[in-house]
């Protein structure tokens, strides 16, 4: 059975049997919850994505797209042929240019922040990048049809993740917290061998 916002809402309160005002108002905040973490734990290729942008001459940030949750692969188009920068930790690329005025074709970026690659060594041209990366869908809450894939294809996986909020919300027995839990899990396990 699919959800959408309206049924998996309806579910969870028949699963709780809480209609309790501060309850309900959490609900949206129960499902993004469960989203996240079924987004963090199950990398599906559904939700992968590619988009180019411009690193720009003597300007070693790159920002991430809006919709960035992890990275795949970065990779700089240098005279129309395809390099893919290595991935490491910020601090490797300080050492690596520690003066940020040395220049070159970027051969390595870091995450420096929420929404910025740092790259190494800093462009000496205008370089086109491309991101291969796992992005964050809409949450199924602010959609204007209520629907989504992960309502629509991950639909136990969202209802006892979301449940699984709920019921910590509440201060819920253990043994019902665990089973719901353990849904949870074996749910998940079911999007990862899809995936």
């Amino acid at each position: 059975m699919a959800y959408t916002f309206t049924t998996l809402k309806t579910a969870i309160q028949d699963y709780t049997q809480n209609t309790e005002t501060t309850f309900v108002n959490q609900l949206p905040r129960f499902i993004i919850n469960a989203e996240e973490r079924i987004l963090k734990e199950c990398q599906l290729d559904v939700f992968r994505k590619s988009s180019q942008g411009t690193a720009s001459t003597g300007n070693s940030y790159l920002q991430k797209p809006a919709d960035f949750l992890s990275q795949n692969s970065l990779s700089v188009i240098n005279s129309s042929s395809k390099e893919f920068l290595l991935y490491k930790q910020a601090t490797m690329l300080q050492d690596y240019t520690p003066n940020p005025a040395t220049t070159g074709v970027p051969k390595y970026y870091a995450d420096w922040d929420e929404s910025t690659f740092l790259l190494a060594p800093t462009p000496n041209a205008n370089f086109t990048m491309e991101l291969h990366y796992f992005y964050r869908p809409d949450s199924i809450t602010t959609v204007a049809s209520g629907t989504t894939w992960l309502g629509d294809n991950a639909e136990l996986a969202l209802l006892y993740g979301s449940l699984l909020e709920a019921y910590t919300f509440m201060k819920g027995e253990a043994d019902i917290l665990q089973i719901y839990n353990g849904r949870f899990q074996e749910s998940l396990q079911w999007l990862k061998n899809l995936g």
